[in-house]
């Protein structure tokens, strides 16, 4: 059967894709091999974040008599965690289900593999297209020379069907995964140490919010070794013993392998239909077309921000395109990043020394926690810093603190709408919030700062 457009593979991106290319009236076959949804609502975003909540509920127990709140914390009924995480997943993934349904996608389950520029084969069957696209996601990556066993060296995936709470953990890698997870076993009981070869955890972040978790990661116990390589690892009896770049060894029961994804690309057919791939990745232009015509891919397969938000925003653009409405193309400086630890790290926008690239000539303004009431009675430190042209727009919103990720929806307005700090500093943010971290750092922007000092 011939569709207006077959999308291969069901995550973020593909089921955005097909949802919207329906909405405009395309017909649309939709091909997954494991579940609709993908890494992030089955592996990745949704899952972490249920334990992240978790984590953070365990925090507040062990801390509560701090609030006048008499608990005991007895422990982590990992068992109990996988429920409360798996409920949330289920009931998402039955959701995106019925919107297909709803939809009038047409659902196939298999593993498919580009046969031509409009044709897709699962198993016997082959699907034909006026266009394709392409999004078959991305993959945990290693080393070279390092085996992941499942049992002593591990992935993110692995974390997520957890048996036990480990007495320790090497985490290898201060990205956004490591960091995250580093936080969950940190809170649940195990003794925490971050190997990255970069200067700072969070090493594409502002500087200065890289220095604020680290800070506040010293606090809670969880060592790092930064600027030093891995050199290899070896598995006892106990657990594994790691060796880095200069020499020093760390023993740990596991070591979690958190050095990045790669895209999903090999044996899928599409070199050999003529599509370009560097490294892994499809090379697309603005609009996600690839070299092929009527070809295109979305999503962690090709070299944009590997964010599930970014995935949406791309399957949807592609669908209206192949529909012409001609949509822009998106500007992935402005898409919103956080990291779920504790405390959060969020921002947009470009950082000073993206600035500094471009020739920008910036002002700064930093708006510590400590001013902010909200913030102390959550019990968080940290900051909201502002990175503004000179007489010009806001060009970078950079934050640090517990639940401060809820913040970068304001800070995503205010860079894609080109917002003067004068004009923010108009707005009336409510009181007692934390959303007044931004409201202050504006008003100080803007000459005329309120509970600033300076």
């Amino acid at each position: 059967m011939a569709y207006d457009i077959v999308v291969l593979g069901g995550g973020s991106g593909g089921y955005a894709c097909a949802l919207r290319a329906a909405e405009l009236g395309k017909s649309v076959v939709l091909i997954e091999k494991d579940k609709i949804g993908g890494t992030c609502l089955h592996r990745g975003c949704i899952p972490t974040k249920a334990l992240l909540h978790s984590a953070e509920i365990a925090d507040e127990t062990r801390e509560s008599a701090s609030y006048g709140v008499k608990a005991r914390f007895e422990g982590i009924d990992v068992q109990g965690v996988h429920a409360f995480k798996d409920k949330i997943v289920t009931r998402a993934w039955k959701g995106v289900q019925g919107l297909l349904k709803g939809a009038g996608v047409t659902v196939v389950e298999g593993e498919g593999r580009l046969v031509g520029a409009n044709r897709v084969q699962v198993g016997d069957e082959v699907y034909e297209g006026r266009h394709v696209v392409l999004a078959t996601g991305s993959a945990p990556r290693s080393l070279p020379g390092l085996e992941i066993d499942g049992e002593r060296v591990i992935t993110s995936e692995h974390t997520l069907r957890m048996d036990r709470v480990p007495s320790s953990v090497i985490v290898l890698g201060g990205g956004v995964i490591g960091v995250e997870l580093a936080s969950v076993y940190r809170s649940f009981g195990a003794e925490v140490t971050i190997v990255e070869a970069l200067p700072h955890l969070l090493p594409t972040e502002e500087e200065s919010s890289s220095k604020l978790l680290e800070r506040a990661f010293r606090r809670r116990g969880i060592k790092y070794e930064l600027g030093v390589f891995f050199d290899s690892a070896k598995t006892t009896e106990t657990g594994v013993v790691v060796t880095l770049a200069n020499g020093k060894t760390l023993d740990a029961e596991l070591l979690l392998v958190a050095v990045g994804r790669g895209p999903v690309s090999a044996g899928l057919g599409f070199e050999e239909q003529g599509v370009a791939v560097e490294r892994g990745a499809v090379v697309v232009d603005e609009h996600c077309r690839t070299s092929v015509a009527g070809v295109y891919a979305i999503g962690d397969l090709i070299p944009t921000p590997q964010l599930a938000h970014a995935g949406f925003a791309e399957g949807i653009m592609v669908a209206e395109h192949i529909a012409g409405l001609n949509p822009p193309p998106i500007d992935y400086a402005g898409v919103p990043r956080i990291t779920y630890s504790d405390p959060e790290v969020a921002s947009v926008g470009l950082t000073s020394a993206q600035a500094a690239e471009r020739g920008i000539e910036i002002v700064e303004q930093v708006y510590d926690l400590a001013g902010n009431p909200k913030s102390q009675i959550l019990g968080t430190s940290g900051a909201v810093k502002v990175i503004a042209q000179k007489d010009g727009p806001v060009v970078g919103v950079h934050m640090v603190g517990r639940r401060i990720g809820e913040l970068v929806t304001e800070g995503q307005l205010i860079y894609n709408w080109e917002a003067l700090p004068a004009e923010v500093a108009q707005l009336i943010h409510a009181h007692p919030t934390q959303s007044e971290a931004m409201g202050e750092a504006m008003l100080a922007l803007a000459g005329k700062p309120l509970h600033v000092h300076n």
